[in-house]
């Protein structure tokens, strides 16, 4: 506890010494080291981005970031769980096909009975001078809130984002909760809110597909096929915490529904192609064969260089309030997912193909 509590307590100093920085819109708040207590955009942390552990006294062991492995844990009791990917191939994080969309910076969790938030201040700002000590009288007049029913709420932090702002000053690190919560804080932690954390968490299979010719070996002026090598299926991933009597889930379900070519220059037709993908037996597929409309033929050589041929796969993604993928979809709905597979061809001249087959031949 000191460790947090003397980061904290440096935190609000800083944040009082700098009048021009209390907006939230100039202080960056972000987690430092797994510790739980902010710091600021201008302060030096050291690390890469971390995301705080779990408290190993919930029942559940530490793992890693959600955010890397689809499955492990954000901020401090919120567990990520993604469904076993159908695909053997390559995954990626998902990435919005809306560029405006960001996942909460932060957000409210429960922390601390009142006893044991009385605990925690009288330890952690024991000695402390001001301004941090004004922050522990301020929590000692209200008596911690004991005798009452409720729990103290602590900000979490998604990860070490410097750029970004959290709308949580260091006046307010907690807040009490009651059970019946007449005005809920903006930022305490809701459905909606672990919704858009599973779905920043969501591992995506990349584009199954295989250029018939390969890569290396395009001609211009020949068909060259986008085969859709496999099938694909939704993919959900739950976002929950179960911690002091608060059990919140949501749970993001991804479903491919198309996928997108493009040759990756101008001299080709067609330039870019969709391909419905749609359900079979074994997942959800695109019939490359039949689909002869979408096979590309480049118009000219890449010459020395190469084209960066793309395909993506858009995903509808919808949530549930709930651990169960099953039920019935929320609103607001999350924007579509995205997952790319990129590769550079090399496009030829045929007649310099056959050239340089004759000479090796000599």
């Amino acid at each position: 506890m000191e460790e947090g509590g003397s980061c904290m307590r440096a935190a609000i100093g800083a944040y009082r010494s700098r009048p021009a920085a209390r907006t939230a819109a100039a202080v960056g708040l972000v987690v430092v080291l797994g510790t739980g207590c902010p710091a600021y955009a201008d302060e030096t942390t050291g690390g890469g981005q971390t995301t705080t552990q779990p408290d190993t006294g919930s029942g559940q062991s530490g793992t890693d970031s959600g955010a890397e492995s689809g499955r492990g844990s954000i901020g401090a009791h919120i567990r990520i769980n993604q469904s076993t990917l159908a695909s053997r191939g390559s995954t990626a994080s998902a990435t919005s096909a809306d560029v405006n969309w960001k996942p909460p910076v932060c957000w409210y969790e429960p922390m601390y009975t009142p006893e044991e938030y009385e605990k925690f201040i009288k330890t952690a700002y024991a000695g402390a001078g001001k301004p941090a000590a004004d922050y522990a009288k301020k929590r000692d007049e209200q008596d911690y809130h004991k005798g009452d029913k409720g729990l103290w709420w602590q900000v979490q932090f998604r990860d070490l984002t410097y750029d970004e702002a959290c709308p949580v000053t260091p006046d307010n690190w907690e807040i009490w909760v009651p059970p019946a919560d007449p005005q809920p804080d903006p930022n305490k932690l809701t459905p909606e809110t672990l919704s858009e954390l599973a779905f920043n968490s969501t591992k995506l299979p990349t584009p199954p597909v295989e250029l018939q010719p390969r890569a290396d070996r395009l001609l211009v002026n020949l068909g060259t096929r986008v085969a859709f090598k496999g099938d694909l299926d939704r993919v959900w991933t739950t976002a929950s915490i179960n911690y002091k009597g608060v059990q919140l889930a949501a749970t993001t379900v991804a479903t491919p529904v198309a996928l997108k070519v493009d040759a990756g220059t101008a001299d080709a037709d067609p330039q870019s192609c969709t391909y419905d993908l749609v359900k079979g037996k074994d997942g959800y597929t695109a019939d490359s064969e039949a689909n002869a409309g979408c096979n590309v033929t480049y118009l000219r050589s890449s010459g020395s260089g190469t084209y960066p041929f793309k395909a993506s796969i858009t995903w509808k993604v919808t949530w549930t309030d709930s651990a169960d993928p099953d039920g019935p979809p929320q609103q607001p709905g999350l924007p579509d997912g995205l997952s790319t597979f990129e590769q550079e061809v090399t496009v030829k001249e045929a007649q310099a193909v056959n050239r340089a087959s004759g000479m090796g031949r000599n």
